[in-house]
């Protein structure tokens, strides 16, 4: 087994949940269900708006299969592999059951019809195909799965296969499942439009997208991600949805039955839509403001983030957002870009939503000697 649930995973998770409750305090009670987990989370922003056992893993069924998907992504993105390749499919590849594409044994399959087999069909037979010919084993291609893990700080997840049929050490946690649909959405959004894609043919077979939202919930503005269902894992889904500018996340683990968990994914879907909003306060490398900088060559450093900064707040009427920055004092050359020197906070109803670091936009050297002694005097009468 790879790697044992620790205390310090409770602990992030703790950390978020604070943030969830404060922001959750002027909205009306999140809708609650008899599931194993479930979780919904702002995309930009990553608030959690609603979450039960959300830091408890669980078999996650096909829903694996987003890990899966985003190794091939990554495997495209570098180059090691391309769509047109032609993959020759082993019998143990073919043999794979549950959920399938139907591909043949010995045949050679367009590696972009695996891909599409895998995203829309589910095809564990394609899934199988895609590690072998990626990584030469699936073993080996779950390895590369539990290194993207831990390089997106999936610390409640483990994996043991590509497809997740089940298998003893095999799991992930709601807020992973999360996590990892945020990725694969920023860093392969070309490859994310697929999960849209409701149905795909393939040897005069055509199979329909599981993700009934892409049909019931058009109106939400769904348009991915993934169902997942073993008999141990129970009825699975993670969804994300588009309102505007706002999107969601949902995850649902658990749940008894397969309408039920299209309809408990829905309800927390329209539960963030109604009653929040998400707003982007400043864009990266922005001069939000200056901090003094003692014997340098330059007598101010330009403060600014390294990333968007979004915040999710209830709708209320009259509630406004309050921004904060505050810089560090007495601060000397040389200053090296992307030092951290202050911090940008924003505010609603004097409870902190979001945090995060005021960075140094450039380097300021130190300066020459006459420069350092003339501040050296100015600094000690200031």
């Amino acid at each position: 087994m790879r790697r044992r649930w620790t205390a310090c995973c409770g602990a992030a998770l703790l950390l978020w949940s604070a943030a969830a409750a404060a922001v959750g305090d002027w909205a009306p009670r999140a809708p609650d269900f008899p599931v194993k987990s479930y979780l919904l989370m702002d995309y930009h922003s990553g608030a959690i708006l609603a979450e039960k056992d959300a830091g408890e893993p669980f078999e996650p069924a096909s829903i694996t299969k987003l890990m899966t998907a985003y190794v091939v992504y990554r495997a495209l993105a570098d180059q090691l592999v391309a769509m047109d390749d032609r993959v020759r499919i082993s019998e143990k590849a073919w043999r794979t059951g549950g959920s399938r594409m139907f591909v043949e044994v010995g045949k050679e399959v367009a590696l972009r019809d695996l891909v599409t087999g895998m995203v829309v069909q589910s095809g564990n037979d394609a899934s199988v195909a895609l590690a072998e010919h990626i990584a030469g084993t699936e073993d080996a291609f779950v390895g590369m799965m539990n290194e993207t893990a831990d390089l997106l700080k999936l610390s409640g997840s483990n994996f043991r296969n590509v497809s997740g049929l089940p298998e003893e050490g095999h799991y992930m946690t709601a807020l992973d499942v999360a996590t990892l649909s945020r990725a694969m959405i920023r860093d392969f959004p070309d490859h994310y439009r697929l999960y849209a894609q409701r149905e795909f043919t393939y040897g005069n077979i055509t199979q329909h997208n599981r993700n009934k939202l892409l049909w019931q919930a058009r109106d939400l503005g769904v348009d991915g991600l993934k169902t997942g269902h073993t008999e141990d894992a129970g009825y699975c889904l993670a969804a994300s949805a588009q309102q505007g500018d706002m999107r969601l996340v949902s995850v649902v683990l658990g749940s008894s039955g397969d309408a039920k968990r299209f309809q408990q994914t829905t309800e927390l879907l329209r539960y963030g839509f109604r009653f929040y909003r998400t707003a982007r306060l400043f864009e990266p490398a922005q001069a939000l403001t200056q901090v003094r900088v003692w014997g340098g060559l330059r007598k101010f450093a330009d403060l600014g983030l390294m990333n968007d900064f979004y915040v999710t707040y209830p709708k209320v009427s009259g509630g406004k957002v309050r921004t904060e920055l505050s810089v560090r004092e007495d601060v000397s050359a040389p200053v090296e870009r992307h030092q951290t020197l202050g911090a940008a906070r924003a505010f609603f109803a004097d409870r902190l939503l979001r945090e995060e670091p005021l960075a140094a936009l450039e380097m300021v050297p130190q300066g020459g000697f006459f420069r350092r002694l003339s501040d050296g005097f100015m600094r000690l009468f200031e």
